[in-house]
């Protein structure tokens, strides 16, 4: 048996790689449900954790994997994206790498893009991160986490808490809470107002537990803040001025019907009190009284 022609081994490698991407759809069709909201999530967490390692100095805040099918975009969100994206985009490209042996994806199906946080003062991804390297190099908590507090509150944020627990100073473990402006804790508009990051340091005596929440404030944009409404948030508006009606007001109900001028002098006429007739209300002169002074009348 003779080799085959190299057109024929072609077609036929051609022919295997397209069983193999008709049987991955195959079982991409197939999962259920249940089993790919569980795959997402496992493959979201590994990755942020990943990026959280990698990326935590170039201040990293986030991720968001989208894209449509046999193609996933995985979009980083960070306060210094030329960090992220290196030089000449190197540091990006093996990221890509990175990812595509990790989770054994078919090169050219994964792409990674770089986002600049808009407002790195109301991401608190960022400023738990920023308290993180301030704790390590050496800064007393109190000072490190009003600095980050006052930050947060000059760039227009609601509120802020920040909690800070571990051996903070003396070998007896602690917490200590930092809190400023309005905060809510209940309810579906913590969902969506509510920016919340935990973060753990290794120090020499021992692991720190930063928490760090925002309340962010309303942009109707949802550029700065959230485009949600509160429910519970009533605005009274300033009362229009009145302007007069440059028309004469209806008439119906106050037409005079008695005939004006001509009723107002019949009434002159025939309704004066005659003279010598007692008007209505007016005293009668005194009551004539007996020999001791009391009255004679009937009692009034």
């Amino acid at each position: 048996r003779g080799s085959l022609h190299p057109l024929c081994e072609g077609l036929r490698h051609r022919s295997t790689m397209d069983s193999k991407e008709d049987k991955k759809q195959v079982e991409i069709a197939d999962i259920s449900k249940k089993r790919k909201f569980v795959k997402d999530g496992v493959f979201y967490a590994e990755l942020n954790e990943f990026l959280t390692r990698e990326l935590g100095e170039d201040g990293y805040s986030g991720v968001e994997v989208r894209g449509p099918v046999g193609r996933t975009e995985i979009i980083i969100k960070a306060t210094r994206t030329q960090h992220v994206i290196g030089e000449k985009g190197r540091r990006i490209r093996e990221l890509t790498s990175l990812i595509q042996k990790r989770f054994d994806m078919p090169e050219g199906t994964v792409a990674l893009f770089a986002e600049k946080v808009k407002n790195r003062g109301l991401c608190a991804v960022a400023q738990a991160e920023s308290l993180c390297y301030k704790l390590i190099e050496g800064i007393a908590v109190r000072r490190a986490c009003y600095s980050v507090l006052r930050y947060i509150m000059e760039n227009e944020a609601k509120g802020c808490e920040i909690i800070v627990s571990g051996k903070l100073r003396a070998q007896r473990a602690k917490a200590m809470k930092f809190k400023d402006g309005y905060m809510i804790t209940s309810g579906d508009a913590a969902n969506h107002y509510i920016d919340e990051a935990v973060r753990h340091i290794k120090l020499k005596q021992g692991v720190l537990g930063i928490k760090v929440k925002i309340m962010l404030p309303y942009d109707e944009k949802g550029r700065d803040g959230c485009s949600v409404v509160q429910p519970d948030v009533v605005t009274v508006m300033e009362p229009k001025e009145e302007k007069e009606l440059d028309i004469p007001p209806k008439t119906g109900y106050a037409v005079d019907m008695t005939g004006g001028a001509q009723a107002a002098e019949a009434m002159d006429t025939t309704g004066a009190p005659q003279s010598g007739m007692p008007i209505m209300g007016a005293p009668m002169g005194p009551a004539p009284t007996g020999p001791m002074g009391a009255p004679t009348g009937p009692m009034q």
